[in-house]
């Protein structure tokens, strides 16, 4: 082949040729660059997420020269510089420094402003930070957003219990945009709607146990009645009539007591709420009329209950652990062995006795094995792996199983007892008689729902028959 016709062919080749350059250099587009106000914790913990998730970081601060360390990959400069530069900027400064916001309305004009401020105390301001953030600067989208993270939950990434954001905000477009952030940071936007809303948010994070107050009421109320009922009974007793004292009892005796005590009702209250609404729903022959308040506030914190309920069963496992090891046990036993020995007497095994012994502790021991069932069901982690179905059989059917077995296991405890006049001290009934009275009302409506006529009914009901049904004109009785 010649040489011209080499050279023909390669202009032939030459036109349809390209130029070949690494994908990853030619088609990475352009990272988009965020602005934060603060180079506090907040500050510095947003900016380090925000770069490990693809996004340029600018900080404005009155200082850039020294303003402390910033993550790396980060840049410092003023505040006019920095708002020029990005279209969304997070304001993560207290309130008491807005005031200098107001100078840069021009640079932040038609831009997204996410105020991610708190108070140190509800009702500070007459207005919510992001509303006066918004009366500063009116040319600006103010968002509210991120507020109810904490650094630390920044740094570490969403979990199970820190993975909502909430926002509000009165610009829909702004909103999105903050929304798309937070998805690409790893956490779930939840719009609050307009910015009205910003001081329910600027709340949230000074509320202490807001869903266990209740609960926490309810548990500390009836330790403290049974535990001075039982002193009353036991020590104060003891001391006035018979002239002893058995004051060492409370630290180990009484409260091994009272624990149980109070678990078991607690535990009877989670399940409560749901046989009373059941009832409800019979009597009005609908599903669709709300719960009274109380109801509803009381079936919202069931979860709370039964959690303390299985505390204070821990308990009384490791007090009841720690009886063989007592001094005061150990005195009683060795005691008694001498005083057989002296008078030369052996005890008669008593086949009775053992029965009902070993049925007690085995009651016991299956109650509180579904109790930690229960519990460790109840965690986020362990129910979001569990379809509806299993769920509800857990919480539910075996909820029951365990009010049951650790009722059982109390009327064991009692026995004949309350035969015995000596139990009824200044002619007050036991402690364990007044604990039975929840459980056992408990049980007795739970098995009045369960027959076949009542439960048919119930079952209708929930599946959205109504009594009064325009559309459904047969007369039938609802206990059919």
């Amino acid at each position: 082949m010649s040489v011209d016709r080499l050279s023909n062919v390669s202009k032939e080749v030459k036109p349809e040729s390209v130029l070949l350059h690494p994908l990853g250099t030619a088609a990475a587009p352009e990272q988009e660059l965020l602005c934060i106000f603060g180079t506090g914790d907040l500050g510095r913990s947003l900016g380090q997420r925000l770069l490990q998730s693809g996004y340029r970081v600018v900080y404005g601060s009155r200082r850039p020269h020294s303003c402390g360390p910033l993550p790396q990959g980060a840049q410092a400069t003023s505040h006019e510089a920095a708002a020029q530069s990005a279209g969304r900027v997070f304001i993560c400064i207290h309130r008491e420094h807005y005031d200098f916001l107001e100078t840069l309305a021009p640079q932040l004009k038609g831009k997204v402003l996410v105020d991610v401020s708190n108070n140190l105390k509800k009702n500070l301001y007459p207005e919510a930070n992001a509303e006066y953030l918004q009366r500063l600067i009116p040319g600006a989208h103010v968002v509210k957003a991120f507020n109810t993270l904490s650094a630390w939950s920044l740094q570490n990434g969403p979990s199970d219990a820190n993975r909502q954001v909430y926002l509000c905000g009165n610009s829909a477009e702004g909103k999105l945009t903050v929304a798309e952030v937070a998805t690409k940071l790893g956490f779930t936007a939840l719009d609050k709607g307009s910015l009205s809303a910003a001081r329910e948010l600027e709340d949230f994070p000074l509320q202490l146990f807001p869903e266990w107050r209740l609960p926490l009421r309810v548990a500390f109320g009836l330790t403290a009645l049974f535990f001075f009922y039982v002193l009353i009974r036991d020590v104060i007793y003891a001391y006035v009539v018979q002239g002893k004292d058995i004051s060492f009892r409370i630290m180990v005796s009484l409260a091994n007591k009272v624990f149980p005590i109070v678990s078991l009702i607690m535990l009877s209250l989670c399940y409560l709420p749901g046989v009373i609404a059941g009832f409800l729903q019979l009597y009005r022959g609908t599903k669709y009329r709300r719960f009274p308040d109380w109801l509803d506030r009381w079936m919202l914190c069931r979860k709370q209950l039964g959690l303390l309920a299985l505390g204070f069963a821990f308990l009384h496992v490791l007090y009841t652990l720690v009886i063989p090891i007592r001094y005061y046990v150990r005195f009683r036993i060795a005691a008694n062995t001498i005083s057989q020995i002296r008078e030369n007497k052996t005890s008669v095994f008593d086949t009775t006795t053992a029965w009902r012994g070993d049925s007690y502790y085995s009651m016991g021991i299956l109650g509180f094995g579904l109790y930690l069932l229960l519990g460790i069901t109840s965690l986020p982690s362990v129910s979001n792996a569990l379809s509806w179905r299993e769920f509800s059989f857990i919480q539910s059917k075996l909820g029951y199983l365990t009010v049951f077995f650790c009722t059982f296991h109390t009327y064991l405890y009692g026995w004949d007892r309350f035969l015995n006049p000596s139990s009824y001290k200044w002619y007050t009934p036991p402690a364990y008689l007044l604990c039975l009275v929840v459980p056992s009302l408990l049980i007795v409506l739970k098995l009045l729902l369960l027959l076949p006529c009542v439960d048919r009914s119930l079952i209708r009901i929930r599946q959205g028959w109504e009594r009064n049904d325009p559309e459904d004109g047969s007369a039938k009785a609802l206990l059919t």
